[in-house]
């Protein structure tokens, strides 16, 4: 038996595209950062590319989709206002 709802992220292939792509782009900032940057500011620079990347990966990873967005907004209004 299929499931009737079946989430379209797991077949997303731009997503995935646009995340590999970003975090390439990432890595390259940061080699390219290693090389330019002074000693001094080197571990700030890092660590603003590395909670960047993490961002990226956890909105990947766990981002709920526009549809479930929309509704829980729904099922929340229908409760604040008092609906069924």
């Amino acid at each position: 038996m299929t499931d009737p709802n079946p989430m379209p992220e797991a077949r997303w292939l731009w997503r995935r595209l646009y995340v590999f792509a970003f975090s390439f782009g990432l890595w390259l900032l940061l080699a390219r950062a290693v090389t330019r940057a002074s000693a001094d500011s080197l571990p700030r620079l890092t660590e603003g590319l590395m909670l960047l990347q993490a961002l990226t990966v956890v909105l990947y990873l766990v981002a709920p989709t526009a549809q479930q967005i929309a509704a829980l907004f729904a099922h929340l209004k229908l409760r604040l206002g008092g609906g069924a």
